[in-house]
């Protein structure tokens, strides 16, 4: 059912139509072709404004690299936002108004619940192709969601990866326990199901459940149930930090071994930056490379000179960066093989696009060729926080679940 495979440190052969454009001079656009246009309910403001203003950052600077090679086809591309401050409510008017006025190919939603309910209006209109901030397990309902999909491992899945990384580390013929820890939000209970059931199949016994609030709360009740059943691992889901950090200080307080482990926003620098020496050890799963880690590729380089050019002094870019990048970079790909049949841009004709990726190198953005399961990009590897360096680091194989 899974297929490791260890692709450290090399390119990759064969580049596929997107990338090979870094190769040859960019071809001229057309005067008088249509611009494709991006879309995006973006939160520049509000609760999670402190990835937003990266996620723009990285839609904004593709759509600048792509323009430099000519578009897409010849056809300009023109990216059309609006912020939200992550309110749903704003989010579908902004939809509304970008839809009515620019006509979006494609669109990046802001959250879960946003794209939720603008579903059955995205549709009815039949025409855009969305995707976004969420990885939630139910938009890869292809009957319910025909035209959302996920740019990533959907939350389900990135459990299966992490699971998957978990079976490999017993000893001695034992398997390792797991606890997981949640919020008691949609967010949280999302994978949770299907990660005992993964979990079964695996023969990793899940030893404890602990749902909590999310944020800082007092987590010294939970932090003792876990000391009971002492698990090897414990994987947290439905957190940006806190309180992640809680549990981590005080069961290491009381001596435990446990390992830590989280889904992807849990697994910035944001808890290095916060913890400092105490995030040395924590694990999390990741569907594309660091900005900062030792990998390279004609398209991860491609995006380290267009963030350096667009602003040489902000340095690391944080994975909602990598997130918007990669969505523009998938849109991109998907209008592009909808051009080339000779398609118009319609939900349909796109979606069929998406669902065709098969083996699509993505140019060292992520390590390893990449195909579109479910509408999702089921791919991921697990990175261990080096606190000294301050920064996170492969260790274990790319994992792409069949």
């Amino acid at each position: 059912m899974f297929r490791n495979i260890l692709k450290k440190g090399r390119r990759l052969a064969g580049l596929g139509s997107l990338v090979a454009a870094l190769t040859v001079a960019a071809p001229v656009m057309s005067q008088d072709k249509e611009p494709v246009v991006f879309g995006g309910s973006i939160p520049l403001s509000g609760v999670f404004a402190f990835a937003g203003i990266h996620i723009h950052a990285g839609l904004t600077d593709y759509t600048n690299w792509i323009n430099s090679q000519g578009g897409i086809n010849g056809h300009p591309v023109e990216y059309v936002m609006e912020d939200t401050a992550y309110e749903v409510d704003r989010s579908v008017a902004a939809f509304k108004k970008i839809s009515g006025s620019s006509s979006p190919a494609t669109y990046y939603g802001d959250s879960t619940g946003f794209m939720k309910a603008i579903a059955s209006e995205l549709n009815s209109q039949g025409n855009t192709l969305m995707s976004g901030a969420s990885f939630a397990t139910a938009l890869t309902d292809n009957e319910q969601y025909p035209y959302q999909f996920i740019t990533g491992p959907n939350y389900s899945q990135m459990f299966g990866i992490i699971l998957e990384y978990i079976a490999t580390q017993g000893e001695g013929g034992d398997m390792p326990t797991v606890a997981f820890v949640y919020s008691d939000t949609e967010f949280g209970k999302d994978p949770i199901e299907n990660g005992k059931a993964r979990a079964g199949e695996l023969g990793i016994e899940v030893v404890e459940e602990i749902v909590t609030k999310p944020g800082s709360v007092d987590v010294s009740a939970e932090v003792l149930k876990l000391r009971r059943v002492r698990p090897d691992f414990v994987v947290f889901h439905g957190y940006v930090l806190s309180p992640i950090n809680e549990f981590m200080v005080q069961m290491r307080q009381m001596g435990l071994d446990t390992q830590f482990m989280g889904t992807f926003w849990s697994s910035d620098k944001l808890i290095i930056d916060k913890m400092g020496a105490d995030a040395d050890g924590y694990m999390g799963v990741m569907p594309y490379n660091y900005y900062d880690s030792e990998e390279s590729g004609p398209m991860l380089d491609a995006l380290r000179t267009q963030a350096e050019k667009s602003d040489p002094e902000a340095g690391y870019r944080p994975t909602g960066y990598m997130q918007g990048w990669f969505n523009a970079m998938v849109w991109t790909e998907v209008v592009k093989r909808t051009l080339d049949a000779g398609k118009e841009l319609t939900g349909d004709n796109m979606a069929e696009s998406l669902a065709s990726i098969e083996d699509w190198d993505t140019g060292g953005i992520i390590g390893i060729p990449v195909t579109v399961r479910n509408m999702s990009f089921p791919v991921g590897r697990i990175w261990r926080v080096n606190a000294e360096e301050g920064r996170y680091e492969p260790v274990s194989d790319w994992i792409h679940l069949d």
